[in-house]
C-alpha cells in the first residue's frame, strides 16, 4: 500500500479523489519552482521540458500506465498536423473523429454507475485541446477576410515542435480538470509577454482560499444531503416543498465539488503568471484569463441562463468558438445551440443522464427567454412604473426568482449526477416530475396563446379607409 492509499484510508476518502486533490495543489509548488529557478532562463526548450515532465509525472501519479492514452493522442495530432496540414478539411475531420472516437471507446470500456476518476477524465480535457489545436492550425491557412475576430486571436502561423505540444497539452495546472486555453496563450506565456505585470501570486492565493472554502462547504453539505438519500423512501415521504428545496440545495453542494477543483487549479495558473487577461476597470492587471467560474454571477444569478454563463466558462467558450460559431452557415441559432449542447452531451459520455441534463438546459433556457419576452412586452409597459415603486413587489420578485433558481437547479443536475436512467428517474418520481409538468403547462399556454392570437388576427376584417 502506497502513502496515498494509506492517507486515503485514514481520512476515509477514495484514493483517486485524494490523488486528484494533491495534483491540483501541486500546481502551487510547481509555480514557485518555475518562478524562482526557470522563468528567467533564456532557453525556451528548458521551459517546455519542465512543464512536459511535470505534467506527465502528475498524470502517471494519478493513472499509472494509462498515461499512454494521452501520449498517443498528442503524438497522433502532431503527426496529422504535419502530414495533412495542406489538406485542412481532411486533417480536421480525421483529428476530430480520432479524438472523439478514442474518448468514447474509453468511456465504453470504463464506465460505471458513478462519476469515475479514471484516465478518461483528463482525456476529455485533452480531446477538446487537441481538436481546438487542429482548428487553430487550419485557420491560419484561410484568408484574413475569412477569419472572425476570435479566430484571428487563436490561429497559428508557426507549428510547434512535439516537445512544445507535449508541454502545452500537459501543462501542470491545466491538463487534469481544465481549463481550456489555446496554444497561442501558452506561447505568449513562454515568450514572457505576461511577466511585466505584477500581482499574479496574490491573485492566485486568493483563488486558492476560495477553492478551499468551497471544498469545505461541499464536503459538509454532501454529508448532510448525500446522493444516496434521494433514492430512499424516506426522502420520497417528505413534504413536497421540502423535497424540491432539499434537491436544490443538494445541487448547489454538488456543483461546489466541481467549482472547488476549478478554483484550485485557476489559483495555480494565476500564481505562475499564466492567466493574464488585460487590465481591469481600474487599470490594474486582470489575472482571470483562465477562470472557469464566475462566482459573483453564480451566487447572485436567478436563472438557468445565469448558471450557463457562470459555470464551466472556458469549456462553454471553447464550444462557442469551435462548434457553435462554426455552424453559422446553418443560419439558425436554435439549431446551432442544440448542436453545441448535443456535442457536449456526447463529449461527456454514453450515460442517459448527460443527454437528459443538456436537453433540460436547452428547454429551460428557451422557456426563460419566452417568459422574459412575455414579461417585457406585456407586463412592464402597463405596470412597470407601479411595480418599480413597490417594495413588496421587489421582495416577492426576489424570493420567487431565487426559489426558482434553487429548485430548478436541483431538477437539472439530478440526471447529470445520477447518470443511469433507473437512478435519475427514481429521483424525478420522488419530486412528482414537477420539472416536466410545469414546463409542459407553460409551453402549452404560450403556444396556445400565440396560435389563437394568430387565428383572431387572421379572421379579423381589414378596414379600408375611404
Amino acid at each position: 500500500m502506497g502513502l496515498s492509499d494509506l492517507v486515503a484510508s485514514k481520512v476515509g476518502v477514495p484514493v483517486e479523489a485524494l490523488r486528484l486533490l494533491l495534483t491540483l495543489l501541486a500546481g502551487y509548488p510547481i509555480a514557485a519552482i518555475y518562478r524562482k529557478y526557470i522563468v528567467d532562463q533564456p532557453s525556451k526548450p528548458l521551459h517546455h521540458i519542465f512543464f512536459a515532465l511535470c505534467g506527465i509525472s502528475l498524470c502517471y501519479y494519478n493513472y499509472g500506465v494509462d498515461t499512454y492514452h494521452s501520449l498517443l493522442g498528442i503524438v497522433t495530432t502532431f503527426a496529422l498536423v504535419y502530414v495533412l496540414r495542406s489538406k485542412p478539411l481532411i486533417m480536421l475531420s480525421v483529428n476530430f473523429v480520432f479524438h472523439m472516437g478514442y474518448l468514447l471507446l474509453g468511456y465504453y470500456y470504463t464506465a460505471s454507475n458513478e462519476y469515475d476518476i479514471l484516465w478518461t477524465m483528463p482525456h476529455c480535457i485533452l480531446t477538446l485541446r487537441m481538436i481546438g489545436f487542429g482548428f487553430d492550425v487550419s485557420d491560419e491557412l484561410k484568408s484574413e477576410e475569412q477569419l472572425s475576430k476570435d479566430q484571428k486571436e487563436t490561429a497559428l502561423k508557426e507549428l510547434p515542435t512535439l516537445l512544445e505540444l507535449l508541454a502545452f497539452a500537459y501543462f501542470p495546472s491545466g491538463f487534469l480538470v481544465g481549463p481550456q486555453f489555446p496554444y497561442r496563450r501558452y506561447r505568449s506565456f513562454i515568450n514572457g509577454e505576461y511577466r511585466q505585470y505584477e500581482g499574479c501570486v496574490n491573485a492566485g492565493l486568493k483563488r486558492l482560499s476560495m477553492g478551499v472554502l468551497y471544498l469545505a462547504i461541499c464536503q459538509v453539505g454532501l454529508m448532510i444531503l448525500p446522493d444516496t438519500y434521494f433514492l430512499t423512501p424516506e426522502y420520497a415521504d417528505r413534504p413536497f416543498i421540502l423535497r424540491i428545496f432539499y434537491l436544490g440545495f443538494w445541487a448547489k453542494f454538488s456543483l461546489y465539488k466541481y467549482i472547488s477543483c476549478w478554483l484550485l487549479t485557476e489559483g495555480a495558473l494565476m500564481s505562475i503568471g499564466f492567466s493574464y487577461k488585460g487590465q481591469d476597470a481600474e487599470g490594474k492587471p486582470d489575472w482571470s484569463g483562465c477562470s472557469n467560474v464566475k462566482l459573483m454571477l453564480l451566487e447572485t444569478g436567478n436563472t438557468m441562463q445565469h448558471y450557463v454563463q457562470s459555470f464551466n466558462v472556458n469549456t462553454n467558450q471553447w464550444v462557442g468558438h469551435y462548434i457553435f460559431k462554426r455552424l453559422k452557415f446553418l443560419n439558425n441559432r436554435n439549431i446551432s445551440y442544440a448542436a453545441a449542447l448535443g456535442f457536449l452531451a456526447v463529449w461527456h459520455g454514453f450515460h442517459s443522464g448527460y443527454y437528459m441534463s443538456f436537453l433540460m438546459e436547452y428547454m429551460i433556457v428557451t422557456v426563460e427567454k419566452q417568459i422574459t419576452n412575455a414579461y417585457t412586452k406585456n407586463v412592464l409597459p402597463k405596470y412597470g412604473e407601479t411595480l418599480e415603486n413597490s417594495k413588496i413587489y421587489a421582495v416577492l420578485y426576489f424570493i420567487c426568482l431565487k426559489s426558482y433558481n434553487i429548485v430548478y437547479m436541483g431538477w437539472c443536475l439530478t440526471a447529470f449526477v445520477f447518470l443511469k436512467y433507473e437512478r435519475w428517474i427514481t429521483v424525478f418520481g420522488a419530486v412528482n416530475y414537477f420539472g416536466f409538468i410545469y414546463m409542459i403547462i407553460w409551453v402549452a399556454a404560450y403556444n396556445g396563446y400565440h396560435y389563437f392570437k394568430h387565428k383572431v388576427n387572421a379572421t379579423r376584417p381589414v378596414r379600408k379607409e375611404d
